[in-house]
């Protein structure tokens, strides 16, 4: 037992909660002209603080939806600003605040939680497991071009920061969701604009509007000015194309940019076409691939019927989780769904290393050489690499 206070904060407290997390992450405090801004991002009843008795420890969240495999969507709490004081670390404080944020998301029927990792052993203790990855690559604009071929069909517009902050939001909810990809709820994209408007270079906005109008959106920036040699890299951060014309339109017109030499999109799904459209695919080079986001199954069995499986013999696993045992037990997974079931285990995993499978973006089979999963009919792990595969890599792409 501990006797650590963990407690939902006030809206009065949170400007203390940024200061609290900002220094576990060696950030000073934000002064009175960005907390005005970055305070709209914190949702309201969303925050947690532990106290003992002072204020040493908190995490916030934020209400949005998951689209799962199939196109389904379905609650889930995106986690941000968890951070403990560093005159309080590896004493509990942590697991006591994530098990209360988990308890907490149980009780209020949230499915998911969301987070991106600072380091990648914290998260896996508390049923986080690394759920999609991301690719950043670049592209020498003085050489590159896409190909005659490539889709063409609508145009771009070009929108300041003022505009775009009004008009995303929209373009954004058109554009199909992948599996992995969410909700960006309000509180999300004033964070995002709270992010932008801190630039110290332009943040221009690209809008892509195909036959059906709006169909997909790139945000960029280019440093500033400097002596010759001019060599300029255009950064970026947040693109999504809803069809294949407006992922080739948006690039047709981000490779037209003058005073540019190379161009840098900030993780990207592993499978963006983007050398396939290229005339010289070797003038898109991958610069890293790296996690993007870990998830967390709150209601595994909701979760498990809520997805779309492939063709493939039926399967049976047995999940453990520790933090929610509600959660544990045995679920038969079948082409036509998941339940509940009595019935033998095929395959014996923990809910971190369901959460790895659970959008395609691993294999069962190669979580099972890895020691992940263990395998209890040699048919099994063949089975489920195509019940859990997706037609399109999972992705997010969606920063807090």
């Amino acid at each position: 037992m501990t006797d650590f206070e963990i407690r939902t904060l006030r809206d009065d407290e949170h400007r203390a909660a940024s200061t609290l997390f900002r220094a576990t992450v060696h950030v000073p405090p934000s002064d009175d002209k960005d907390w005005e801004r970055a305070a709209r991002a914190y949702q309201s009843g969303g925050t947690i603080g532990v106290f003992d008795p002072d204020f040493i420890g908190t995490a916030r969240a934020f209400d949005a939806e998951l689209t799962v495999p199939g196109g389904a969507r379905l609650p889930m709490a995106g986690v941000t600003g968890v951070g403990v004081r560093a005159d309080r670390t590896r004493r509990g404080v942590l697991r006591a605040m994530m098990s209360a944020q988990l308890a907490d998301f149980a009780a209020r029927g949230v499915v998911f939680a969301n987070l991106l990792a600072s380091e990648a052993l914290i998260y896996g203790r508390y049923g986080y497991g690394l759920a999609t990855r991301s690719r950043t690559y670049s592209v020498d604009r003085h050489r590159a071009r896409l190909r005659p071929d490539a889709p063409a069909a609508g145009e771009v517009e070009l929108l300041e920061l003022d505009v775009a902050v009004a008009a995303l939001p929209g373009v954004y909810e058109r554009v199909e969701h992948r599996p992995g990809m969410m909700t960006r709820p309000e509180v999300l994209w004033r964070l995002y604009e709270n992010h932008l408007r801190r630039s110290t270079d332009p943040v221009k906005a690209l809008v892509h509007h195909g036959p059906d109008g709006p169909d997909g959106y790139a945000l960029y920036v280019v440093g500033g000015l400097q002596a010759h040699p001019w060599t300029k890299t255009l950064e970026v951060p947040d693109m999504f194309a809803g069809t294949p014309a407006a992922l080739a339109g948006l690039w047709r017109f981000l490779l037209g940019i003058d005073l540019v030499d190379r161009i840098v999109a900030e993780e990207r799904p592993l499978d963006e076409p983007v050398e396939l459209i290229l005339a010289d695919h070797r003038q898109g080079n991958v610069d890293r691939v790296e996690d993007e986001h870990w998830l967390r199954l709150v209601d595994v069995p909701r979760a498990l019927a809520a997805r779309e499986y492939g063709h493939a013999a039926p399967v049976v696993v047995e999940v453990t989780d520790p933090l929610l045992p509600a959660n544990s037990g045995t679920y038969q997974i079948t082409p036509d769904g998941a339940e509940r079931t009595g019935g033998p285990a095929a395959l014996a995993l923990d809910v971190t290393t369901l959460a790895m499978l659970y959008l395609g973006t691993w294999r069962a089979s190669a979580l099972a050489d890895a020691g992940r999963i263990e395998v209890r009919d040699p048919a099994a792990p063949a089975a489920a690499d195509v019940l859990f595969s997706t037609r399109v890599q999972s992705w997010c792409g969606s920063f807090f």
